[in-house]
């Protein structure tokens, strides 16, 4: 009975917040905004108190120790739920539909739960996401791998993801990017190893809810090409930019054209001087941030 009561309080008291909005993603703590998921997700600070024990009584039960009774068939009156039938709910923690794997030393990414909607799979050894590793998982909407050893993504590794809205990859050692899915609000490819010829020229162009797009600290020659409407802050700093043309953000057919909804676009650190390139900001509403002499 005190197991039972334990567990109880568990998921009584693991607070709900609704995310805010994303912000410079300089460091990796991964952005939060609101969603149409009426759960929502858990903060870095929530995770960090969800972590502390749990006073029932005088004593102390700590998470851990309450899954780990979770996983005691012998110490339990009632079946265990599905998620505690899992190994990656055991080594992970599993709630509300959330999996946090954040620094336990995995090197792929674990079985998930099919119902998963936030993956948080920071500070970890994966070196690789494979086409099977989100085949079944079509209920996504944020990954974060923030933090590994990433190489290599196999092709079609988020082809199935249709909800997914906000993908990070940042810190990795990625030399190019995947086909993105379709309905990307926010991607986060920040310290990487990026080239030019590692992002195909039409990568974003139909990623058309694409508002957020951070490709800071890589090896980037040139500023991706076809970038959508729908993008308001561009992060390309500390990169190997040398040349923009009067396309790359406007339109040189067409004067009148105004790009309303890009908000910031940054460029220090690149080998260019922007005052050079001065009709290739004519549509912006802000200029750059940069180098202009």
């Amino acid at each position: 009975m005190e197991t039972l009561q334990a567990t109880f309080f568990l998921f009584v008291f693991v607070p709900l917040v609704n995310p805010a909005p994303p912000l410079q993603q300089e460091s990796l703590q991964f952005y939060e905004y609101n969603t149409d998921d009426a759960i929502g997700s858990l903060t870095q600070q929530d995770y960090e108190m969800q972590s502390k024990d749990i006073r029932k009584d005088g004593t102390n039960v700590s998470l851990d120790t309450s899954l780990m009774l979770q996983s005691d068939d012998s110490q339990l009156d009632v079946p265990p739920t599905k998620d505690t039938n899992l190994p990656t709910c055991l080594l992970c923690v599993c709630l509300s539909g959330s999996v946090y794997c954040e620094e336990i030393d995995i090197e792929a990414v674990p079985p998930l739960p099919k119902e998963t909607a936030y993956l948080y799979a920071r500070f970890n050894k994966i070196k690789r996401i494979a086409a099977s590793d989100f085949a079944d998982i079509t209920t996504l909407r944020r990954i974060d791998f923030s933090g590994n050893r990433i190489e290599e993504i196999e092709d079609g590794a988020f082809s199935k993801l249709l909800l997914l809205e906000e993908l990070s990859l940042a810190e990795n050692r990625l030399v190019k990017l995947p086909v993105l899915p379709p309905k990307l609000t926010t991607f986060n490819a920040n310290q990487n190893r990026l080239k030019s010829r590692g992002i195909k020229a039409n990568a974003f162009k139909k990623l058309t809810n694409l508002a957020y797009l951070y490709l800071g600290h890589n090896a980037l020659e040139s500023v991706p090409l076809n970038l959508p409407e729908s993008l308001r802050i561009l992060h390309l700093q500390y990169n190997n930019i040398t040349t923009i043309t009067d396309d790359t953000f406007c339109k040189s057919n067409n004067t009148r054209y105004i790009r309303t909804r890009m908000d910031e676009i940054r460029m220090e650190g690149n080998p260019i001087v922007l005052a050079k390139h001065v009709n290739a900001f004519s549509c912006l509403r802000m200029l750059p941030v940069g180098t202009y002499y």
